[in-house]
C-alpha cells in the first residue's frame, strides 16, 4: 500500500505495462511477429531497464540486451519519443489511453507485466470525509470505471 504513516490510503488502480509504439515505427520495422522482435527497435526506458527486462523474461525472450536504447527521466518524454517513432516504450494503459485511442500509439502484443507501482489516493485522516474530497473521489472512481481501470 505504500508508506504513508498517519494518512488515509485507498488503492485507486493497479497498473500493468506493455510495449507501445507508433504505427509508423511498426510499419517501418515490418511489424512484430514475436516478442523478441521488439529488440530490432530502440527500447525507450524510464530511468532503468527493469520493466523491459521483466517483460522480455515473461515473454520468454532468451538473453535479451536491455542496456541499449534511449533513457529518459520523465514518462511524458518516453511517450513523445514513442509517438515520434524513435523507439518502443514500456507504458501503462491508463497514462497512454488517449494516444492509443487516437491511433498515435499501438500495442503490438497483448503480453503485459504487473507493476509494483499503483495509483493511490492519500489524504489526511481528518480530511478524508470532507464533502469536496468525497465528491472528487466519486468523480475519479467513475472515470476509472468508465475506462475499466482499477478495482472499481
Amino acid at each position: 500500500v505504500g508508506n504513508w504513516p498517519n494518512r488515509a490510503v485507498e488503492l485507486l488502480c493497479e497498473i500493468s505495462f506493455t510495449p507501445l509504439c507508433s504505427p509508423t515505427l511498426l510499419n517501418k520495422i515490418g511489424g512484430f511477429s514475436r516478442p523478441a522482435d521488439v529488440l530490432r527497435a530502440n527500447l525507450l526506458h524510464l530511468g532503468d531497464t527493469e520493466d523491459w527486462a521483466r517483460w522480455l523474461a515473461l515473454s520468454k525472450v532468451e538473453n535479451p540486451d536491455t542496456e541499449g536504447g534511449i533513457f529518459f527521466s520523465d514518462m511524458n518524454l518516453v511517450f513523445s519519443a514513442a509517438i515520434a517513432g524513435q523507439g518502443i516504450a514500456m507504458g501503462d494503459e491508463l497514462t497512454s489511453r488517449r494516444a492509443l485511442s487516437e491511433g498515435r500509439l499501438v500495442r503490438p502484443f497483448d503480453i503485459a507485466i504487473s507493476s509494483p507501482r499503483s495509483y493511490f489516493l492519500v489524504s489526511e485522516h481528518a480530511k478524508a470525509s470532507h464533502p469536496v474530497l468525497e465528491e472528487f473521489v466519486r468523480w475519479l472512481r467513475s472515470k476509472l470505471s468508465e475506462n475499466r481501470v482499477g478495482p472499481y
